[in-house]
């Protein structure tokens, strides 16, 4: 018994005496009705305290947030606002791929779909013929392309990606133009290849795709959805605004009736 005391005394003695553990507390998260707040933690130590917070690019939703909390007090200063609700704020974003070889390639179709559903975080649709168009071999309900529409928490973060992401790492670029406007505030930008989203591995990608984003707001002019996604940080080109588009009357079909046009004359 005496052998095992001393045994034990003399192997505690090579090991000195552990740190007490620093404390560590969690302050409850403080939720908003916009978007999640961030947990901030407390170490405690004898030399004082540290506090770790989350970094900007951490934030769910950070694009959301900034525009609830810093985007609209500057827009209805500018435009003179007198309601919340006449802010112009995002409808949603529509991205669709078109895919001419669809209905050859079926394995084509499969990965253009995958790719878009890793992108956009939502699975897409396929879009298909109306009509039959027989110069470009084109048949009823022919698959052409596939379209994915994203509203809420998906659309602010996809958007998030698309500026911050996928646009610099674009070949060349210099910004996108700010005549791509349809005169009731809606935009719409194309890219050549969806490689600039780090989502897909350049490995696995097989035949180069592009896709168009338009990117719908509530904003009733070109002026005031130009400045809500200026302030959301999409990378306009330097030096310019958007252009007043006039939009011409839409014909209707008694306009192409040479019948009609017949009568008018005489």
């Amino acid at each position: 018994m005496a052998l095992l005391q001393s045994s034990a005394s003399s192997f505690i003695s090579h090991f000195p005496a552990a740190s007490p553990v620093n404390s560590v507390r969690l302050s409850p998260p403080s939720w908003n009705r916009h978007g999640g707040g961030g947990l901030s933690v407390k170490a405690e130590a004898a030399a004082g305290i540290v506090l770790v917070d989350k970094s900007e690019a951490d934030k769910v939703n950070r694009l959301k947030t900034s525009y609830f909390e810093k985007i609209v007090p500057l827009l209805k200063e500018e435009f003179n606002y007198t309601n919340i609700h006449q802010v112009p704020k995002l409808d949603k974003i529509v991205v669709n791929c078109g895919i001419g070889d669809a209905a050859q390639n079926n394995k084509g179709l499969d990965a253009a779909i995958n790719d878009m559903a890793l992108i956009t975080g939502q699975r897409p649709v396929k879009t298909k013929a109306k009509n039959p168009i027989a110069t470009f071999k084109i048949r009823e309900n022919q698959t052409l392309g596939i379209a994915v529409t994203l509203r809420g928490n998906v659309m602010y973060a996809f958007l998030d990606r698309l500026i911050n992401l996928g646009l610099p790492r674009t070949r060349d670029f210099q910004g996108v133009s700010p005549n791509s406007f349809d005169g009731h505030g809606n935009y719409s930008v194309g890219l050549k290849e969806q490689s600039v989203f780090p989502e897909l591995s350049y490995d696995a990608l097989g035949k180069p795709r592009g896709m168009d984003v338009c990117i719908s707001t509530t904003a009733p002019t070109d002026k005031e959805a130009y400045k809500l996604l200026a302030l959301m940080g999409m990378p306009f080109r330097e030096g310019s605004g958007p252009v007043a588009v006039v939009r011409r009357k839409k014909l209707k079909s008694h306009h192409f009736n040479t019948k009609t046009k017949a009568k008018s004359r005489r």
